[in-house]
């Protein structure tokens, strides 16, 4: 594959995996008080440190990608993270794009829609994929980190593509 269709792919490969939950349990919200994420069942896998730092990418890319959204009275917009997975990538052996071994990064989560007494109002499951090679170079030494901001970015991305607006 050549390296422009490379990207092509790549974008199909994320629209398919990342749009492919409905929102239709989750009731058409114009603003949320706040964005929180929770990363408890990472951390209780013993993802320690890569979940605490996706917690931060993740809140970010949130707060960025619903920033017209945020303020008011409404309810809280909790993504609960169940799922992160950094496929093996440095030492492949190949180069993305160049017929070599497609490594692709996961990550899984539910966005839920609470209210003032914590009441769950809505929910809306979603799995993100994306190249394991979204973090550039993999022997630069924040390669991980830019896997993860990566992901968390375009998942927030998505999440706030799916969820539906009043």
């Amino acid at each position: 594959m050549r390296p422009r269709a490379w990207g092509r792919f790549a974008g199909l490969l994320l629209g398919a995996v990342a749009g492919s939950a409905a929102a239709s349990d989750f009731p058409a919200t114009a603003y949320f008080s706040d964005i929180r994420v929770d990363v408890r069942p990472l951390l209780e896998k013993g993802a320690g440190v890569q979940a605490d730092a996706l917690a931060a990418d993740l809140t970010e890319a949130l707060r960025k990608s619903f920033a017209g959204r945020i303020g008011g009275r409404g309810p809280r917009l909790v993504v609960v993270v169940s799922s992160l997975s950094l496929r093996p990538f440095a030492g492949s052996g190949a180069r993305p794009g160049y017929g070599g071994n497609f490594q692709t990064d996961y990550l899984e989560g539910e966005a839920l829609l609470v209210g003032p007494k914590g009441q769950v109002l809505g929910r809306h499951a979603q799995m993100t994929a994306t190249p394991s090679s979204y973090g550039g170079a993999w022997y630069d030494p924040q390669f991980e980190n830019r896997r993860l901001a990566a992901i968390a970015d375009i998942y927030a991305q998505w999440l706030a593509r799916d969820l539906p607006r009043d």
